[in-house]
C-alpha cells in the first residue's frame, strides 16, 4: 500500500492534523510500514496533473475550511489529479467555528476525479486569523483521538478486501453533513500587507499559494487574488505583515460566541453502497 498525504495548509495547522492521521494509518497488518508520500497542495507552480493513483493507493486529503467551503485553489489542484479508484480519507480542518459544507464539497470533487472516498474526519486546529480560538490545537488530547480515528479507518480498509464483492459497490461516505448547493463564500475582509519593517526579501511572494503578492513589491498585495490564508504572515522572517487591528478586534468580538468553548473532532466512517 502507498499512503499519500495531501494537504493545503497555509499556516501549518492542516498539515499537522494530516500528519497525525497518516502516522496512525502507517502500520499494515503484516507488521510492515506503508510506503509514505507527501503532496503539498499549496504550491502554485506544481504540475498536479502528474499525480495519477490506483486502487493500491490510500490518500489522506486534508484541507482547511474557509467559511464552510474548501479553498478554491485546493479544489482546482485536486481536479487535475487522476484518482484511479484510490481510497481517500477526507479531512476538513476548521478553527473552532463550523465546517459546514467542506467535507461534502470535498467528497463531490474527489468522486468526480475518480477517487473512492472511504472515511472523513472533521478536526479542529487553531484559527489561522484569530489565534485565541482553539489556541494550541491540535493538542495532546486531539492527537490521541485523531490517532484512534486513523487506526479505526485503517482496520476498516484492511477488512474491506474486494470492494465490489457480493455485487456491492461503494459510493462515498454516509451521513456527511452539508448542503447542495454549497453555502456562498465571498472571502473575508482581512488582506495582510507589509509595514515599514519589510525588507523586501520576497519570501512571502514565493510562498503565497495563489500568487497574490507581487515579487517586485512584496509589501503590497493583490486584494482580488488574496484568499486571506495568512501564509505570508506566518512565513515572514521580519514579522512585517499584519492585519488591520481595529477591524480584527471588531470581527473577533462578533465571533466570540460561536468560536468559544471546545469543539470536538468528528469521524464519519460508514460507507454508502450501490447495487452493482
Amino acid at each position: 500500500m502507498t499512503l499519500n498525504t495531501m494537504y493545503f495548509s497555509p499556516t501549518g495547522g492542516t498539515k499537522k492534523v494530516a500528519e497525525i492521521i497518516s502516522r496512525g494509518m502507517e502500520g499494515k497488518g503484516d507488521g510492515t510500514k506503508a510506503v509514505h508520500k507527501e503532496i503539498d497542495l499549496s504550491l502554485p507552480e506544481e504540475d498536479y496533473a502528474k499525480y495519477c493513483f490506483g486502487e493500491e493507493d490510500v490518500c489522506v486529503i486534508a484541507v482547511p475550511s474557509f467559511g464552510g467551503r474548501v479553498p478554491a485553489a485546493a479544489l482546482e489542484r485536486l481536479k487535475m489529479m487522476e484518482g484511479g479508484g484510490a481510497r481517500a480519507v477526507l479531512v476538513a480542518v476548521y478553527g473552532n467555528r463550523a465546517f459546514e459544507d467542506t467535507l461534502l464539497e470535498l467528497e463531490d470533487t474527489l468522486l468526480a476525479a475518480g477517487f473512492d472516498p472511504a472515511a472523513a474526519i472533521a478536526a479542529v486546529a487553531e484559527h489561522s486569523i484569530m489565534h485565541q480560538f482553539a489556541g494550541g490545537r491540535p493538542d495532546a488530547e486531539d492527537e490521541r483521538e485523531l490517532t484512534d480515528f486513523a487506526v479505526r479507518i485503517e482496520d476498516m480498509l484492511s477488512e474491506e478486501g474486494d470492494r465490489t464483492a457480493g455485487g456491492m459497490e461503494h459510493a462515498g461516505i454516509a451521513g456527511l453533513p452539508g448542503n447542495r448547493p454549497y453555502r456562498e463564500y465571498n472571502g473575508v475582509p482581512f488582506k495582510p500587507e507589509g509595514d515599514k519593517s519589510c525588507t523586501k526579501c520576497g519570501l512571502c511572494a514565493k510562498k503565497c499559494p495563489v500568487g497574490a503578492i507581487p515579487a517586485g513589491n512584496p509589501s503590497s498585495v493583490d486584494k482580488e487574488k488574496c484568499i486571506s490564508c495568512m501564509r505570508c504572515v506566518s512565513v515572514c522572517p521580519q514579522h512585517a505583515r499584519d492585519l488591520n487591528k481595529v477591524l480584527l478586534f471588531g470581527v473577533s468580538q462578533k465571533m466570540k460566541k460561536v468560536c468559544s468553548g471546545r469543539k470536538e473532532n468528528e469521524l464519519f466512517i460508514e460507507r454508502r453502497r450501490l447495487i452493482c
